[in-house]
């Protein structure tokens, strides 16, 4: 809290240090430096104040200055030139030619490089695109528009997306990219506000080994804003609106539900059918999702301050998310205050800091079954009955959803501190010696409390089941962790004839620490200000835990970039990373790039093709250390039992197998690019070809029952893997007259994922859904996580087909209208021998393309996002096979019945089937991700005010149209095992959002 004060008030006093200049007008024209014609359209904008106009027809403007400021001219297919104004009245410019995004810094680890220099894979997406959609994390807004990444979201409110760079890059030791945030290292960023942002950078090649252990998974740099020298500038950003579900699936009503019953279950809808007559029946249809689903207001307001004099600059913001879900009682939101600043202490020192503090605020809900229990809930029980709740556990093995969630109560508060402080000292032109301590602070807090459960014993009372909680509950966690990075870097970096030669090394300590302290009571006041565990029944139920984490890394790394001539170019590297987590400590992960820019060559100046034309290529080997602290410690455990001579005999044994050796996992990746620009810059693109490998992957492998494990498997190194593919980008744009923009672009990945090689060849078996066992496997020559199902041919039309084939279980209990299975291994039986690979989660290709145009003023962008290739189990579909569970809708009209012999679906039964191919859908889709239109006021009119420089109204919407095969709520399934991905089962619904906002600088 001192710290937060602390920076409101330095705001206030850099805010009340700004004072009015008097306004000058600048005028000037603008031509092309080679033909010397006149340009019309040029933006021309005051950088401090971010004030802008075009050049007319004849390529004439006119701007006010405030005084000692710079102005910047930028056209496309021109490089983008800046002025002085300092007693000016007259400024006239000739463009050059050229890309002025081969001009543009891109962040790289350590230090930075310019595009056109850079011989690695690294995607950029600027902090500008990140505004157009009504996100709150930075990865969301990233969705499509990186080739490379997939990324897939979630409904759910302060819900991280997962993010997959070039692939599944692990199988046990998670999959998702580390975050770099101003040099902090992170797991989570969504703590990030996206109005804060600058730039995102992605490294997906061998570019990412400078951070060795971490870096298999690719990298995701974000760089937040800073001040400029001027006069202070204020900025507001803000957006309201409202989200509801994108798409439900249509349960059966209460006449199709009772139908199915008595088709189902006979013995079921006899007695079902004696408390219609007696009235014990509920005479209504409940649509469970009406009663859980709600439409969910949000809303996003940011403000921020900079500015600067030559000595000191800085950059304080403060913004506000509320956001409501769309399931009851879900809501969310999240305070952020963020403090930049660099201060010139001489010419040869200087101070930076960089300070993020976030509160976030979450009444959470239990998706899991509690939201699968919308779906199978029987619509002949009411949600409520008076003041209590009505009982689908007296009827059904379901609870009632409505009851879950009114009666469970969790809070989760996140407060966290994120930042760094740094010196620069150049003791010569050439050389820099920075240091910098980074750290990130988290301090959680959630709460759970239960509420007692009062089931109405009106509907479905006889001899049913009970949700019933009769005591109240409360469990409560405090967590809180540590970690801190000191960074030392020493920088050498000289221009000499046609060289260019920077050399950067260093070293980087890392320490992590978290605690966390738990315990549960019974019997605790329903009054929110008593809710203490000291307060709960001290003789029943009393549980706590305590637990924590602790590791370090010790790293040290050197890197050097070469350019001859804008010609060739070299860069390579090497991290030296020493790791608590394995007995084996040290690893080295070195990398090599190669570039070469043809189009700088003499003999390609004539050609008129390319503007611009670079073959590059990569090799290096990453690391993964992503796993738990204490994986390779052997414990062992007294008075453990033991049968021994007609007896039970106490003794120590080892509890927890363990592998001793553990070592990180290891990927070596290969990159050859080309990137290029066509038609004066209109086009740009790029091409890459990647194979990633990763060796000894950790993986749970099965060990005997005789070893004494409790699971009986243990953690080992034992996979190898490959994913290889090819990425495309190509981005076209162009100015018609003097007021119309427009552009085009897209981007497309091809993957292809395949286990090489696991360990004594023992395939690993994982998911399930309810009774029916294990869906998928991971084998050679497979995608990591596979289908592995019976394959399902069809539906049997008579006995007489029955008797002629082979069949699943019991012959006798088979009837005409049952699903048909292929005798695989033609063995005449069909059990789990005849299982085959189904495909996987893991699209064959994903893309994204976008439109925008701009015409007096007015803005209109579309962003699309899909995927094609992957498969998805419908593991709720599965799920009505259990007993007296509600079916969807479409089932029930089209089933299988001897006056509607489907060939598609199956007859009705309310009994379990094994996991087969009949259960799989297609995961293609095509995402309207985002459309926005938006509408700038002219310069000429905000030029009447002294004080608004730039105003913007828009309209935005997300999500607002998914082409689907898949049946189910939404084809992009988030988290989960990844050895299990693609079991359709506890998602949140995903969301469409409409919002209105304004965008303003003063």
């Amino acid at each position: 809290m001192r710290i937060f004060t602390y920076c409101l008030m330095v705001c206030c006093v850099l805010c009340m240090t700004a004072f009015a200049q008097q306004e000058t007008t600048i005028s000037g024209s603008v031509t092309d430096a080679t033909t010397g014609e006149s340009i019309p359209g040029v933006t021309v904008t005051v950088k401090e104040t971010g004030r802008s106009v075009q050049t007319d027809v004849n390529g004439r403007y006119m701007v006010r200055s405030s005084g000692a400021e710079t102005l910047q001219y930028s056209y496309i297919g021109y490089r983008t030139h800046e002025e002085s104004i300092t007693n000016r009245s007259e400024i006239n410019v000739s463009l050059v030619t050229g890309d002025e995004q081969l001009d543009e810094v891109v962040v790289v680890g350590y230090g930075t490089q310019r595009k056109q220099d850079v011989t690695g894979s690294i995607a950029s997406v600027q902090g500008s695109e990140l505004l157009k959609q009504p996100v709150q994390t930075p990865t969301q807004a990233l969705q499509g528009k990186a080739a490379g990444v997939q990324i897939i979201a979630s409904g759910q409110p302060n819900e991280q997306p997962q993010v997959r760079v070039r692939g599944t890059g692990s199988m046990l030791a998670g999959a998702e990219p580390l975050y770099v945030v101003d040099g902090v290292l992170s797991d989570d960023i969504r703590n990030i506000n996206n109005a804060d942002i600058v730039s995102v950078d992605v490294l997906k090649d061998a570019s990412a080994a400078i951070y060795g252990v971490r870096a298999a998974n690719g990298v995701i740099i974000i760089t937040t804003k800073k001040g400029q020298e001027g006069t202070v500038k204020v900025d507001y950003f803000g957006h309201g609106g409202f989200r509801q579900a994108a798409n439900l699936v249509k349960m059966a009503n209460r006449e199709q539900y009772i139908d199915y019953i008595r088709t189902a279950a006979p013995a079921r809808y006899n007695s079902l059918e004696a408390d219609l007559e007696s009235g014990l029946i509920y005479d209504g249809s409940t649509n469970w999702y009406d009663e859980v689903l709600r439409n969910a207001f949000q809303t996003n307001q940011n403000i921020s301050f900079s500015g600067g004099s030559e000595r000191s600059t800085f950059y304080v913001s403060a913004g506000i998310i509320a956001e409501d879900g769309i399931i009851q009682t879900n809501n969310f939101n999240r305070f952020n205050f963020r403090a930049n600043n660099d201060v010139k202490i001489s010419e040869k020192l200087r101070f930076s800091s960089q300070l993020g503090l976030s509160r976030a605020n979450e009444r959470a809900v239990e998706v899991g079954d509690n939201y699968r229990n919308v779906y199978r809930a029987s619509p002949l029980v009411p949600a409520r009955v008076g003041d209590r709740f009505g009982n689908p556990a007296a009827y059904q093995s379901v609870g009632n959803p409505v009851a879950s969630l009114e009666t469970r109560d969790e809070g989760i508060v996140n407060n966290r501190i994120q930042g760094n402080i740094a010196l620069d000292y150049k003791p010569i032109k050439v050389l820099t010696l920075r240091s910098a301590f980074n750290t990130d602070v988290v301090f959680n807090n959630e709460r759970v409390y239960g509420y007692k459960i009062l089931n109405s014993d009106e509907y479905y009372s006889p001899g049913g089941g009970s949700q019933q909680r009769l005591n109240s509950t409360l469990s409560v966690e405090r967590s809180n962790s540590l970690r801190y990075i000191w960074d030392n870097t020493v920088t050498f970096d000289k221009s000499f004839d046609k060289h260019q030669l920077t050399v950067v090394g260093g070293s980087v300590t890392e320490k992590f620490r978290s605690d966390m302290l738990s315990g549960s009571r019974i019997n605790i006041p329903e009054s929110k200000d008593q809710w203490y565990l000291g307060l709960g029944d001290p003789d029943n139920s009393l549980t706590n835990n305590s637990t924590g984490d602790l590791f370090t890394r010790q790293s040290f790394l050197g890197r050097v970039n070469y350019n001859f001539d804008g010609r060739y170019l070299l860069s390579a590297s090497l991290r030296a990373d020493g790791s608590s987590k394995f007995r084996e400590k040290w690893g080295m992960f070195p990398t090599l790039g190669l570039g070469w820019v043809l189009s700088e060559e003499s003999f390609m100046q004539n050609q008129n093709v390319f503007d611009f034309l670079k073959f590059r290529g990569s090799y290096g080997i990453l690391g993964n250390d992503n796993i738990g602290t204490a994986l390779y410690i052997v414990t062992g455990g007294i008075n453990i039992p033991y049968f021994f001579d007609n007896g039970i005999s106490l003794g120590t044994a080892i509890q927890d197998i363990k592998d001793g050796n553990l070592r990180w996992e290891k990927t070596e990746q290969i990159d050859f690019g080309v990137e290029f620009s066509l038609f004066n810059n209109r086009l740009k693109g790029e091409a890459d070809y990647y194979n990633k490998r990763t060796s000894d992957a950790l993986a749970r492998v099965l060990i005997p029952a005789i070893f004494g494990d409790p699971d009986n498997t243990y953690v080992t190194n034992t996979a190898s893997f490959r994913n290889r593919g090819v990425e495309f980008g190509l981005n076209w744009s162009d100015q018609v007259g003097s007021d119309f923009t427009y552009r085009l672009g897209g981007n497309i990945t091809f993957n292809q994922n395949r286990v090489i090689g696991l360990a004594g060849g023992q395939a690993i078996s994982a998911g399930g859904v309810g009774q029916q066992g294990v869906t998928t496997r991971t084998d050679n020559g497979q995608p990591v996580g596979s289908f592995y199902l019976l394959n399902a041919i069809g539906i049997f039309q008579s006995q007489e087909e029955i008797d002629n084939s082979p069949v699943y279980g019991n012959r006798d209990n088979v009837q005409p209208g049952d699903l048909k299975y292929e005798d695989v291994n033609g063995d005449g039986i069909i059990n789990a021998d005849d299982r085959i690979f189904a495909g996987s989660y893991q699209p064959k290709f994903y893309f994204g393309f976008n439109v925008g145009f701009e015409y007096k003023g007015f803005d209109l962008s579309a962003d699309f996002y899909g995927n094609v290739g992957n498969q998805i189990y419908n593991g709720k579909r599965a799920f009505r096979y259990q007993p007296t569970d509600n079916i969807e809708a479409s089932f029930a009209q089209n089933r299988w019945t001897p006056e509607n012999p489907s060939q598609t679906d199956p007859r009705i039964i309310d009994t379990a089937v094994p996991a087969s191919t009949y259960f799989m859908e297609s995961g293609d889709f095509l995402r309207l991700n985002n459309l926005t239109v938006g509408y700038s006021l002219p310069s000429a009119l905000l030029s009447k005010s002294k004080w608004i420089n730039n105003l913007r109204l828009f309209a935005t919407s997300q999500n607002l149209f998914t082409l689907q095969k898949f049946s189910g709520f939404s084809p992009e399934l988030r988290g989960g095992d990844i050895l299990a991905s693609g079991i359709e089962l506890n998602i949140y619904p995903t969301t469409r959002t409409f919002a209105f906002g304004i965008s303003a600088g003063f």
